[in-house]
């Protein structure tokens, strides 16, 4: 692999994510809240959380997945982006998310409906500190039609709020439905080596021409928790071979399934993410996809 002064986020390649180019392997910003964005805990040291997001701009990093709704007691994931890196690389693209909504003390409470999505918006515009949003994700949350909610984001999107729009837990039917509204520039979906039953979307995504986001590529069954089980045999013989990490050959894995699927892998810890942005390096053999497609036909 790489070593750390010449790794690279642009050796994964490029995908024009609606009219802005952005380098294949991002940055999700979940988990530069702590441990306590979703779950009880002590947020990560503050210092350490910036020095990943400033890092992460060195290193070629030009696609930045967020939400108002990723905070802990100390800080949100919008606020220490905007205190960090703004005034913004000309080159960077801020995705978000809305539909969920918590309250000030953390707890879930019901997702918007459609004419609440705006104050959602404007409350990303004001953390972030821009006067527009590149990309908004339309976070599905069970409900079975899009039409409402994504034609608000679209009156948003002609105002000049929103430059772009995506969906995210999404089926192919919501994303058929969304595309008579309007323009989907991507969809960010759960998907992995343990979880593949996210096939179809990636499908759908790459015969249209959108771009396919999937989350939790490292983590898989630990979701906002992380990794919480142990690494299967299979991905460590890859590993090995290649002298890399698992969690870089989760990613280059994920990475290879199409030139338009872009990995958004989030930590908080300096280290990890180079060790996560060499992966885009990582050129795993025709052998190699054989050994880890066979954990997806054994996933339960």
């Amino acid at each position: 692999m790489m070593t750390s002064d010449t790794v690279s986020a642009a050796d994964a390649g490029t995908w024009l994510l609606g009219d802005r180019e952005v380098n294949r392997l991002g940055l999700g910003a979940m988990r530069l809240t702590g441990s306590a964005a979703f779950h009880d805990g002590t947020p990560s040291d503050r210092a350490r959380a910036a020095e990943v997001l400033r890092r992460a701009v060195e290193l070629g990093v030009n696609h930045i997945d967020t939400a108002a709704f990723y905070f802990s007691r100390l800080r949100s994931a919008n606020e220490l982006i905007n205190s960090t890196l703004a005034p913004y690389p000309d080159d960077l693209v801020i995705t978000t998310k809305v539909g969920p909504a918590r309250g000030a003390c953390g707890e879930w409470t019901a997702p918007a409906r459609p004419d609440q999505l705006r104050g959602q918006v404007e409350e990303n515009l004001r953390q972030l500190g821009r006067d527009h949003l590149d990309v908004v994700n339309l976070r599905l949350m069970g409900q079975p039609s899009v039409g409402e909610h994504f034609g608000a984001l679209a009156e948003l999107r002609e105002a000049g709020l929103v430059r772009h729009l995506g969906l995210s837990n999404a089926r192919p039917e919501h994303l058929a439905e969304a595309l008579t509204i309007a323009p989907v520039v991507c969809v960010q979906n759960r998907y992995g080596l343990d979880a593949p039953d996210g096939a179809r979307m990636l499908d759908e995504c790459a015969a249209r021409g959108i771009a396919f986001v999937p989350f939790f590529a490292i983590a898989g069954d630990g979701r906002e928790a992380g990794v919480v089980r142990a690494e299967h045999d299979e991905v460590r013989a890859v590993a090995r071979t290649h002298g890399a990490s698992p969690a870089q050959v989760r990613l280059a894995w994920t990475l290879g399934q199409g030139a338009h699927v872009l990995a958004i892998p989030g930590t908080g810890n300096p280290d990890h993410l180079v060790d996560n942005v060499a992966a885009g390096a990582l050129r795993l053999t025709e052998e190699d996809r054989r050994i880890l497609d066979a954990i997806g036909r054994t996933a339960p």
